[in-house]
């Protein structure tokens, strides 16, 4: 958001506007393709009083000051973005102060470190190649972990009813004393990516060291997923030290495999869950995810309440084999890279709307970050209503970061794998390629299928090629000509996935009792840096499985947990700057004062949830 409120700011001192050049671009530009997943906006109807005035109508010095008073921080702008009031613990408000003085005290936070540090020497590593629960030897080491949880957190284990789901996913139930209210489903996970061995030198400490230098716990899962997972169980386990019996019900989940799509875990907590619970029977489901970062004294946190869907498709050519001494005109390789060629020629559309959780989010920067361009401002607000400045801030966007702004906006296309061939003097019978693609919130599976048919349609025509796409023949060719070959199109792993449904924000119970927690813990927060900052919340995107950016995460479990809940935020309360180098990579770290933060977090949200009136 700095570069590009420093473009328009650069584009606002040279009395930069909308021109009759820019409207007839918008026209040209904004004509949906083909494979446009949404109809396009109705035609604008431009208004002199929604548009600023035109720089060559007005002193360069008049336009600034007229955009500048249209855009003041007032009421009209706080609801670009409208902010829950602070929720903090009222009925348990002496427990939660008592605490607080308990999270303050040294002897508690090693403690509290500890326990993650010895959670992170366990490996717990998911491959994507590894077998069946109960046949492959690699889960056991879940059962290590779960040895290890027993002996650190024993009045949970004494407590709550633990269930072993598909043998190693954990389910905990903490029961309430009110069997009316929905309980609260807080998720995690307990694998981690595994660590490359060509890279354990490249460690500042061991990966799986769990080593607490004095500011930062290392190790792999300190970031991904073991800070989420064993600060939840810290916050039941500090509850339950001092005394706390829940009025509505508590259940703790963790998956196993999240790293590969929650094949085994996720899938079999969400049947017992179905099976134990029901549909919809949970007040709110709160798991790894968005967190919080300073921007310009102002703390922005973003739950991320929306997730792209995902398709892996799998392109492979077959053709007749041979000696390479007499080749035809394009072996199966040749034919591939043509194909490959065409997708990468055609790049889905990424376009700005006015409906999607990306918008509300610039909206929320809007309302309430005060160094942003009046201009962008401007055009922020009277986007809602106007296309042509909602064009406008699209643009801003793309000469920003087109990249950005593609992955966030579009349904992205990344050809990833590539293979064929035996013998450098055989012809390729086969070739293949897996194509990675995480799809914009307004589009589907079924519209990206239909692109690729779209796309390769008349290619394959031209090259007389057969088609089967997803599983339907297609025909391009004449029967009178044989052909030179044919392509498949798959779903490469089985896993195809649609955008989820946006979680409720504005006018949501769970909506406002999360915000609230959120902006108290961080108002309370031990660290003074955070504590003095004006707190906003902002709803927040899961661009898919792309790591950690930007605090979005990778497609969670979540994916699996749809029908538990319509209330899923994908939030873990934890600071941009809370991660040394990230996830998945060398050096995975977290701040130790970071991690502390979490654990306050999930004990507000369990005080809260338990005296709201709220959720159900």
């Amino acid at each position: 958001m700095a570069t590009l409120t420093g473009w328009m700011s650069s584009a606002l001192s040279r009395c930069s506007t909308l021109t009759a050049s820019l409207r007839r671009r918008f026209y040209a530009e904004h004509v949906p393709g083909p494979s446009r997943a949404e109809p396009p906006p109705p035609a604008p109807k431009y208004s002199r009083l929604l548009l600023p005035p035109r720089p060559q109508d007005l002193d360069c010095a008049i336009y600034k000051t007229m955009v500048s008073r249209t855009t003041s921080h007032g009421g009209e702008s706080a609801a670009l973005c409208p902010q829950e009031d602070p929720i903090a613990p009222s009925k348990h408000g002496k427990l939660s102060n008592q605490l607080d003085s308990k999270f303050s005290d040294e002897e508690y936070q090693l403690w509290a470190y500890e326990g993650l540090g010895g959670a992170v020497r366990i490996p717990t590593e998911t491959y994507d190649d590894i077998g069946p629960p109960g046949e492959d030897p690699r889960w056991d080491s879940r059962l290590l972990l779960h040895e290890y949880l027993e002996k650190r957190f024993p009045l949970v284990h004494m407590k709550l009813q633990r269930t072993k789901v598909n043998t190693y996913a954990l389910v905990f139930h903490w029961q309430g004393s009110d069997q009316f209210l929905k309980p609260v489903l807080l998720t995690a996970h307990q694998d981690v990516v595994p660590v490359d061995p060509e890279t354990v030198d490249q460690w500042d400490h061991p990966p799986y060291s769990g080593y607490f230098d004095g500011e930062w716990i290392w190790g792999r899962g300190s970031c991904d997923d073991k800070s989420g997972l064993v600060a939840s169980l810290t916050a039941v386990e500090t509850l339950l030290q001092n005394g706390f019996a829940p009025t509505r019900s508590i259940v703790l989940a963790y998956g196993i495999d999240e790293e590969r799509g929650g094949v085994d875990g996720a899938t079999a907590i969400r049947d017992y869950l179905l099976s134990t619970y029901g549909r919809s029977s949970f007040s709110i489901l709160v798991d790894e995810g968005g967190g919080y970062e300073e921007q310009n004294d102002v703390i922005f946190s973003t739950p991320n309440v929306a997730e792209k869907g995902k398709l892996n498709v799998r392109v492979e050519v077959t053709t007749a084999g041979g000696h390479s001494s007499v080749p035809p005109p394009h072996t199966s390789i040749g034919l591939l890279s043509i194909l490959i060629s065409a997708l990468e020629a055609n790049p889905l559309p990424a376009y700005l709307t006015r409906t999607s959780t990306y918008f509300r989010s610039l909206q929320c920067s809007a309302a309430h970050d005060r160094t942003m361009s009046p201009h962008l401002r401007y055009l922020i607000r009277h986007a809602e209503t106007d296309d042509a400045s909602l064009y406008a801030v699209q643009q801003a966007l793309i000469r920003a970061d087109e990249r950005r702004f593609r992955a966030v906006t579009g349904t992205t296309q990344a050809v990833d794998l590539v293979g064929g061939g035996v013998k450098v003097n055989a012809l390729p019978e086969s070739a293949w390629a897996v194509v990675d693609h995480r799809i914009a919130d307004y589009s589907s599976v079924d519209a990206l299928q239909q692109r690729y048919i779209d796309v390769l349609g008349s290619v394959v025509a031209k090259l007389n090629l057969t088609l089967d796409a997803f599983g339907a023949d297609l025909k391009f060719t004449s029967d009178d000509v044989p052909s030179a070959g044919h392509v498949h199109l798959s779903d490469a792993y089985g896993t195809a996935l649609n955008p989820a449904p946006v979680t409720p924000t504005q006018g949501s119970g769970p909506w406002a009792l999360l915000s609230g927690t959120i902006i108290s813990t961080l108002e309370t927060s031990l660290r003074p840096s955070i504590q003095a900052k004006r707190a906003v919340i902002a709803p927040g995107l899961s661009l898919g499985n792309t790591g950690k950016v930007d605090n979005s995460v990778n497609s969670t479990d979540t994916r699996h947990y749809w029908n538990l809940t319509s209330h899923i935020f994908r939030y873990g309360h934890r600071g941009a700057s809370d991660g040394y180098n990230g996830a998945h990579t060398v050096n995975e770290a977290i701040k130790a004062e970071g991690y502390l933060e979490m654990i306050r977090f999930f004990t507000r949200l369990i005080l809260n949830a338990d005296e709201t009136a709220l959720m159900d």
